[in-house]
């Protein structure tokens, strides 16, 4: 038997866990389906389809990836915001002498140094 635990975060600090027993040659997919019938997990799952992808400790993995004994599969949910977008909205936000680069200068340095 393999122990298999399944992670989903359905909300920032928020993250529900689940232990599973597993037959020797199962696949993420039968781990998923298991963790389906858990209330806690029903923020993955539009009409009973997968709406997160699976990985396997933070790397992406095939429904049909077979599992080894203490894997982690972690529900991913989709990303809100590109992260491309939010950085360039906070950089606005704060404006330019407030962030990055350009937050810590030594005293009488040049712009940008």
């Amino acid at each position: 038997m393999l122990c298999i635990t399944v992670c989903f975060a359905p909300a920032a600090r928020v993250v529900h866990s689940l232990q599973l027993q597993l037959p020797e040659g199962a696949c993420v997919r039968d781990a998923v389906a298991l963790c389906a019938q858990d209330v806690r997990f029903e923020g993955a799952f539009a009409r009973g389809q997968l709406r997160a992808y699976a990985s396997i400790w933070g790397v992406k993995a095939a429904a049909d990836q077979v599992l080894q004994d203490q894997d982690r599969i972690e529900l991913c949910r989709p990303l809100r915001v590109d992260p491309k977008v939010a950085r360039r909205e906070r950089f606005a936000k704060q404006g330019a002498r407030s962030a990055g680069l350009f937050a810590k200068r030594r005293p009488g340095a040049k712009p940008g140094y």
